[in-house]
């Protein structure tokens, strides 16, 4: 497995499996009855915001620390992150016994930075502009020597992330389909590579907002494309694809589903309501999707992938529908 050409395999993802697995939550594949009657098929939640830090990002970052250990020196590994990689690599390290330094923008969430500081780790902060965060981790880089584990466009991280896919068809080999959320795509060309592996015929669907299709108009030009706005409330799915995981994406999965902001929302209610699930908006495009096109889903099984829970409680989320 290489950074060039990022050959993952599935082997690769089933040692990924077991390199994290004192450190992860095998998370539950809970079908939702409720779901499936009013959507017409079954419904099963991959329920991710159960995970470590609320989030699937602890499977990456841990696979990525423990695979690096033997190139680090006393400086450990740096990224930068305003949210849930950062959150996962605080963890993580502390508990392989890693040196972590996080460039973070000095905007992000005060709940955030609480949650990298509460591990002992003093965020370095940072302008809030990407341009920053990369100048302040690139000086950081060269001063220290630290290892640049990158949130999503690296080996190990993919191989990490394809561990949810690798359960999901563990769990529930009959499994037709499986919707995912994609930001950077680390999470969905991590699934597409197990999945597809292990059940060619399966469908991966990934699923983005309107107000951020970077990944659906990647697909259509055939060369990654950049955000054209930051909007969201889905705030995890506002980065562009990885030139590791676009390639992946482009050869592998079944299509880009696109929902609007209104639906993100309704969904993210609608998991609390309907599922008893906390999930982060970024967590509920798979079931926003499945909503919108659920005509395409009708009659069979599909698994969602529900990949955070670190929400914001704000108004316009716990509105009425």
């Amino acid at each position: 497995m290489t950074a060039r050409n990022c050959d993952i395999s599935l082997a690769d993802i089933k040692q990924a499996a077991v390199t994290i697995s004192d450190h992860v939550v095998r998370t539950p594949l809970l079908p939702s009855a409720s779901l499936s009657k009013e959507l017409g098929g079954q419904i099963y939640l991959k329920a991710e915001n159960l995970q470590h830090e609320g989030s699937f990002k602890i499977r990456g970052a841990t696979n990525a620390l423990i695979s690096n250990k033997h190139r680090l020196s006393t400086s450990g590994v740096i990224a930068h992150s305003s949210g849930n990689h950062a959150a996962a690599l605080a963890r993580a390290s502390r508990k392989i016994g890693i040196n972590a330094n996080l460039v973070m923008p000095h905007n992000s969430s005060p709940r955030k930075i609480s949650a990298v500081e509460n591990y002992g780790i003093a965020p370095i902060l940072c302008e809030p502009s990407s341009e920053a965060r990369q100048a302040t981790t690139d000086e950081w880089i060269k001063q220290t020597g630290a290892l640049l584990i990158h949130a999503y466009d690296d080996p190990a991280i993919i191989a990490g992330q394809g561990t949810v896919g690798l359960e999901i068809l563990e769990q529930l080999s009959e499994v037709d389909s499986i919707l995912v959320p994609v930001g950077g795509g680390g999470l969905l060309s991590g699934v597409l590579l197990a999945a597809k592996a292990i059940k060619p015929s399966i469908q991966v669907w990934g699923c983005e907002p309107s107000q951020a299709d970077d990944a659906y108009r990647s697909l259509q030009f055939n060369s990654i494309q950049m955000p054209t706005r930051y909007d969201t409330v889905a705030d995890g799915l506002r980065t562009a694809l990885g030139h590791l995981t676009f390639p992946i994406i482009q050869r592998l999965v079944d299509g880009i589903l696109l929902v609007n902001e209104d639906e993100i929302m309704q969904a993210t209610r609608k998991l609390a309501t309907d599922a008893r699930l906390v999930a982060e908006p970024s967590g509920s495009v798979t079931l926003a999707a499945m909503i919108r096109y659920q005509e395409q889903f009708r009659g069979k099984t599909t698994a969602l992938v529900i990949s955070g829970g670190n929400i914001d409680f704000s108004p316009c989320l716990l509105g009425r529908s």
